[in-house]
């Protein structure tokens, strides 16, 4: 899947250079410019191979956030804790 993933993201590369539509006026719908609509287009195409990324492509021994955050407030109010009792002497 991994793979697949990363021909998508190629694929978006080069859709995304969008050269061959500079000089269309055409509107979508009578008022939706066509670059807007193509650039709207290709914006929800990314946001879904993102999140194909995402599931099948994000690590999952990554560690849980609530741990991180937790030590990391443990470790933040023992600073403020330290930097209280040097002021006081």
């Amino acid at each position: 899947m991994k793979f697949f993933v990363w021909i998508l993201i190629a694929v978006l590369i080069v859709l995304h250079q969008d050269y061959w539509q500079w000089g269309r006026d055409d509107l979508i719908g009578g008022f939706l410019p066509y670059a807007l609509a193509y650039h709207m287009t290709i914006s929800l195409a990314t946001a879904a191979v993102w999140l194909l990324a995402v599931k099948f492509c994000w690590p999952h021994d990554v560690e849980d956030v609530d741990e991180i955050s937790d030590v990391d407030q443990m470790e933040t109010a023992e600073v403020v804790e330290a930097g209280k009792a040097g002021g006081r002497s």
